[in-house]
């Protein structure tokens, strides 16, 4: 007999291969399945510190850093009258002046040795002391930044070379058309008598004395302004308790009350100021008007109305026109401000060849023009809403933004659900809104126009484009 033959194996039928991806002929084509993000809620990383100070604490265990940062309700509408630029010295002396144990040149080194990043400065109506560094150095990384805060020495020699700078800078500040074009349009927007306009004089310098500094920071710098934000690679409970170690037995001094910051009464008067460089072959320009204040209804329509008009880039109609369409310009956009305190400001700029420059101002103004009379496309704004949506998760992006975000909301006072409802608030905007802003916001009557440069060839203009002048 013949032996048994064994069977054969059963066949497996081979995986089918997977359909070909199918390549659209267009980016435009690709499609991504929607984006789920919820932002983080504010109160969950709240804390209050035993002296009452709110600190935003955002754990973050990835890398073994840390970042502490205290803002700090002040800032230079409190410079003293004839001593403007008070502020901006005290935030430049608290670090560059020495503190508590160490003299300025310690300072330095001791902040050399922890490789830590160590900054500080006053803003127009808040100002901050921040430092990152190792978290094995938090005891003595938190020594630093509070001896900063809390004990500068305002060392005399290092003030003296602060004043000499000071000085030096200002005989330099009409080098540079940037800033003389910042410096006028504000002037422009919000008159010569707002705290935010005031310029920094000779006479100004000269005045600021060492005990001016040690009063200023007396009066403003204490826990009672204090709001922190801290991030990165520790314990809650640990950090706090080494905080509230370092803010121990700092008092509030009497009446230490912040006052309002004080907004403009200055109404923006129309028309075309230039400010004459003759120097330069190229001119800055900025056009436009008041913006509008945090909390406005109309802010999330006005948002998506400047991104179709010059806020979004390449695909905005004032980028477009002006650079891609005309060559008139490497970069030219709008921005619509949002002011927190006050007014902010709309602004379209260009820079572009002194011949051209009234070519590329025409150019602005029918885009604005345009803008309040037609409708704006679908895709338009659904590309401007797509990108808002998109990016927003990057404000988040990070343990240290998140605080930060958190921090800057409760010192300025920010609704609380604003960042929960953005999203859709944005996603409402429809193209009647977009056109009903731009008709309420967008006054051609009220526009001012400010150009720096060369003037007689920017009122000369292209003979080749005798239709574009100033002078018509």
């Amino acid at each position: 007999t013949s032996a048994p033959r064994a069977a054969a194996p059963a066949r497996v039928p081979a995986p089918a291969a997977p359909a070909p991806a199918r390549v659209p002929a267009h980016p435009r084509g690709l499609r991504f399945a929607p984006l789920t993000f919820t932002p983080p809620e504010a109160a969950r990383h709240r804390r209050v510190l035993k002296n009452k100070v709110a600190a935003y604490m955002v754990e973050d265990h990835d890398l073994p850093l840390v970042s502490v940062t205290v803002l700090v309700r002040a800032g230079s509408y409190l410079d003293p009258q004839g001593k403007t630029g008070l502020a901006a010295a005290v935030g430049s002396q608290m670090r560059a002046g020495g503190a508590g144990p160490f003299s300025a040149e310690q300072f330095d080194e001791e902040r050399d040795f922890l490789a830590a990043s160590l900054a500080r400065g006053f803003g127009p109506t808040s100002a901050s002391a921040s430092i990152n560094f190792l978290a094995k150095d938090t005891d003595k990384a938190l020594d630093l930044l509070f001896d900063m805060l809390r004990r500068p020495a305002f060392q005399a020699d290092r003030f003296d070379l602060y004043r000499t700078q000071a000085l030096q800078n200002l005989e330099r500040r009409n080098d540079n058309t940037a800033g003389i074009e910042a410096r006028e349009w504000a002037r422009l927007i919000y008159g010569a008598d707002h705290f935010s306009t005031l310029p920094v004089t000779r006479a100004s310098v000269e005045a600021i004395t060492r005990e001016d500094l040690a009063a200023f920071h007396r009066q403003w710098v204490h826990p009672g302004n204090f709001i922190l934000a801290v991030a990165g690679d520790f314990k809650p409970e640990e950090i706090a308790a080494k905080l509230d170690a370092r803010m121990e037995g700092w008092t509030v001094p009497a009446g230490a009350k912040v006052p309002p910051v004080p907004k403009p009464s200055h109404a923006p008067v129309a028309g075309l100021y230039m400010v004459d460089k003759p120097d330069v072959n190229q001119g800055r320009v900025t056009m436009g008007q008041l913006g509008i204040e945090r909390g406005n209804p109309d802010e999330y329509a006005i948002e998506m109305m400047n991104d179709v008009l010059g806020g979004s880039g390449f695909t905005s109609r004032i980028t477009n026109r002006v650079r891609s369409d005309e060559g008139l310009a490497y970069s030219a956009g709008s921005a619509f401000g949002v002011g927190t305190y006050y007014p902010g400001a709309f602004r379209a700029v260009f820079q572009s060849k002194s011949e051209t420059v009234a070519q590329a101002a025409q150019i602005v103004l029918e885009e604005i023009d345009r803008i309040r009379r037609e409708p704006v496309s679908e895709e338009e704004l659904q590309t401007v809403k797509n990108s808002a949506i998109e990016v927003f998760p990057r404000q988040f992006s990070s343990a240290a933004a998140t605080a930060a975000i958190f921090a800057s909301d409760e010192l300025t006072g920010r609704d609380p659900g604003y960042w929960k409802t953005y999203r859709d608030r944005i996603r409402a905007v429809s193209v009647a809104d977009v056109q009903r802003v731009a008709q309420k916001y967008l006054q051609p009557d009220r526009i001012v126009i400010l150009a720096v440069g060369n003037v007689d060839a920017m009122l000369k203009g292209n003979a080749d484009t005798p239709q574009y002048s100033f002078e018509k």
